[in-house]
């Protein structure tokens, strides 16, 4: 990441994207297989670069890779070899890249939480009964070769445990000591994450972490944002927040859907709001589509 967007992290918000699997959807495409958006890395790589693209367009100035599902053991569940594995992972930054070519966007590869391959809603709860050994087996290789595959940045995105963040900050240090990297809890409520940790010290413990360039929240509800933001001022350790908050719908892990039908995108009164409490990267997550992104890139 070149020195410039240091700078800008702490005078001006960076403008984020927003939901890629419910944006996949809204276009038409079936994502209610266990490998969720990534099954179109292989099935449908030119909806995944249309979908970036669209971000782009309305103004995003990083976009996260579709690999926040693809993992060896999901693929090897689904049938897939490790090699298949991983060139899948290796495309999804090839594809972003691909949509981003000439426009100066920052790649982010996407790394969810182990609980997203259960495809379950456990990534929503955490705690998943498994050993930190197991934890670090399941998440090295994948995050070396989407390091290797040339992607700007890493998103560890919908984090609901600190337990899972602390395996991951200890890989970046002794494997990937010059890849930065952000962090952003799914969170339950306006001061605990999904996993009934405090949000504030969950905070602390990413903070510290010298590559991490920016600690946040995501894939939560809306109005949970500023109070956490709030609640954990004092232990960011200097860090800007990130935000992309999802569109304050409920999900239903047995159907695998968004009840109810929250919003299409932000307040410009809330948005400043985030800016106020510490926001420097803001963007969306699920049902926030390129439409929210324009009207936030108004916003901000």
């Amino acid at each position: 990441m070149d020195s410039a967007l240091k700078v800008r992290l702490n005078k001006h918000p960076i403008l984020l994207d927003g939901g890629l699997a419910t944006t996949l959807e809204a276009r038409g495409n079936d994502l209610t297989s266990e490998l969720w958006s990534a099954a179109l890395l292989t099935e449908k790589p030119d909806e995944i670069i249309a979908t970036h693209r669209a971000f782009i367009d309305a103004g995003s100035e990083i976009i996260t890779t579709s690999s926040y599902q693809a993992s060896y053991l999901g693929f090897a569940l689904a049938g897939l070899t490790h090699d298949e594995t991983t060139q899948i992972l290796r495309s999804s930054v090839l594809l972003a890249r691909e949509a981003a070519v000439d426009d100066g966007v920052l790649v982010a590869a996407s790394i969810g939480p182990y609980g997203a391959v259960l495809a379950n809603g456990a990534e929503y709860r955490g705690h998943y009964g498994i050993s930190l050994k197991a934890l670090r087996i399941f998440h090295r290789e994948r995050l070396k070769v989407l390091v290797g595959s040339g992607a700007d940045l890493v998103a560890f995105e919908t984090m609901p445990d600190v337990d899972e963040v602390q395996i991951l900050l200890e890989m970046m240090a002794n494997d990937h000591p010059n890849t930065p990297f952000w962090v952003a809890y799914s969170c339950q409520d306006e001061l605990r994450t999904n996993a009934g940790q405090n949000f504030a010290e969950a905070i602390r413990v990413a903070a510290t972490s010298d590559g991490c360039i920016a600690v946040g929240v995501n894939c939560s509800s809306p109005r949970f944002v500023t109070p956490l933001l709030q609640s954990a001022a004092r232990t960011r350790n200097d860090k800007p927040f990130i935000v992309y908050p999802n569109a304050g719908r409920t999900w239903d892990s047995m159907n695998r859907r968004w009840l109810d039908h929250g919003t299409d995108r932000f307040a410009a009164s809330t948005v400043r709001e985030w800016v106020t409490n510490g926001a420097r990267m803001i963007g969306g997550c699920c049902g926030i589509g390129p439409t929210g992104i324009a009207a936030l890139r108004k916003a901000l």
